[in-house]
């Protein structure tokens, strides 16, 4: 049975990343030491190749993708763009240590930051635009895509899907980094399960709470 290869890359390094700050609809761009990481890592050869490139809307991924991908067009999906963060946008963690209402989101006892996008909504409209794109990439006879998207959107999108099954913490990386995942359309349509295959830049195996976990070959 045909499967398909998405590989899901995060934006380059923002001065929100920088400062620490939960940045999400906020139209960040690239800082100048980012675009040369990115520059680098591209040249280095560590992103794989690709058929189709999908985007967040947001410039840093777009600008992202581009830098990576320069002779590919950037195809926008909305459903790609980070979480909204409402009254915690462009705050850092310092920032909202004395409200409540931050400890309590930090504790999954609300669903939303205050004015924020609810965390479940978020994890539909992410395996909703994954969905989208696997159509588009079977309509296209193309097997192959990167997505570039943001931190939280990967983390959240591996979390509520993939194998193997870890915690969202888990599924972080690094700046121009990510993963790479298969997807077989018959078992996403029916379970929406998604097989993480390989890490971006391909080390063979992670560390995660100081223990070795190969992923999935």
């Amino acid at each position: 049975m045909r499967t398909y290869k998405l590989h899901l890359i995060r934006h380059g390094m923002t001065d929100g990343n920088e400062q620490g700050q939960y940045v999400g609809r906020t139209d960040l761009k690239i800082t100048t030491n980012g675009i040369i990481e990115l520059e680098k890592l591209r040249d280095e050869g560590i992103y794989p190749k690709c058929d189709l490139v999908f985007s967040s809307p947001l410039s840093r991924a777009v600008d992202t993708a581009k830098i990576i991908f320069p002779e590919k067009e950037v195809l926008i999906n909305k459903n790609f763009e980070e979480i909204d963060f409402g009254e915690f946008e462009c705050k850092t963690p310092e920032d909202l240590k004395d409200r409540q209402d931050y400890a309590d989101w930090l504790a999954g006892k609300l669903p939303a930051a205050p004015g924020g996008e609810n965390n479940v909504e978020f994890a539909t409209r992410l395996c909703t635009g994954v969905g989208e794109t696997v159509r588009y990439m079977m309509d296209n006879e193309c097997y192959s895509a990167a997505i570039v998207m943001h931190g939280g959107a990967i983390m959240t999108l591996l979390a509520v899907a993939a194998l193997p099954r870890m915690k969202m913490a888990e599924w972080a990386c690094g700046n121009g980094r990510g993963y790479t995942i298969r997807i077989t359309p018959s078992l996403y349509q029916r379970s929406g399960v998604l097989e993480v295959i390989g890490e971006i830049p391909e080390d063979g195996a992670r560390v995660i709470n100081g223990k070795q976990k190969e992923i999935m070959q």
